[in-house]
């Protein structure tokens, strides 16, 4: 079983890049987008090979959004995590399969100048607790930008941006670490240890050429998970976004 992540910054803008011909070659099982920017009704994703599809557009338009398409029937779809204060952003998807579930997110953005940061306190915090409430009935697999990088090998200039820029702020990073604490596995980190391994790219100043970047999109499993972790990769010369995809491969 194959499953990608990807944030596409705009679905209707990655389809006039080569998403379509990205999604052939990989043939992932599960796709899962994060800031589609888009309702459903906007877009005619022609991924004729998955027949399932499931949207969580915000209120506003143009912003945020998820989506996860399949090619087997989910047994059950849940969409947010059952907050007001949470849910008119469109950053959660839980899809329930089998023998796991698996949950798309986009988590927010603390923002140039960290306006949210309280905010995405809260919500690491409301989310952690929603992943072990799943987990209590299956194992989780976890994917999407959570707009942090987790260590300073998962950035290319940690002491400039500590405790200055959203996604490395130590409130952030305690929030991902709760995760980890609470028994989450980064996928990739089990392959790959050293640091240059980056999924985002600023726009500016040439970021992506000089590998100038940040690893912000992951895959987290559940423990009991572990055992059937075949693979987990980050495909940088995938262009289309200022991220690029991430994937694992997991035993069925």
């Amino acid at each position: 079983m194959k499953i990608i992540s990807w944030n596409v910054n705009g679905i209707r803008a990655v389809l006039k890049k080569g998403f379509l011909t990205f999604v052939e070659t990989e043939n992932p099982d599960l796709l899962c987008i994060q800031e589609t920017k888009a309702h459903p009704h906007q877009v005619d994703t022609k991924l004729e090979n998955y027949p399932h599809h499931f949207w969580n557009s915000a209120d506003k338009k143009g912003y945020a959004g998820t989506a996860i398409f399949c090619k087997q029937k989910p047994l059950s779809v849940q969409y947010g995590i059952g907050s007001k204060e949470h849910d008119q952003e469109g950053r959660v998807i839980t899809i329930e399969l089998e023998q796991y579930y698996l949950v798309t997110v986009y988590v927010p953005n603390s923002g140039r100048g960290l306006p949210r940061l309280q905010y995405r306190q809260q919500w690491d915090a409301d989310f952690l607790q929603f992943l072990k409430q799943l987990e209590q009935k299956k194992p989780v697999i976890v994917c999407g930008d959570f707009n942090v990088a987790h260590t300073p090998l998962d950035l290319a200039n940690p002491k400039s941006n500590y405790n200055k820029t959203a996604g490395f702020t130590q409130i952030e990073i305690d929030g991902f670490e709760h995760c980890i604490k609470a028994g989450f596995i980064d996928t990739f980190r089990e392959f790959t240890k050293d640091g240059g391994h980056y999924t985002f790219w600023s726009q500016m100043f040439n970021a992506r050429a000089k590998n100038v970047g940040w690893r912000i999109d992951y895959f987290l499993i559940s423990p009991s998970l572990r055992p059937r972790l075949q693979k987990a990769f980050i495909l940088p010369a995938v262009m289309g976004s200022d991220h690029c995809p991430v994937g694992i491969v997991i035993k069925e």
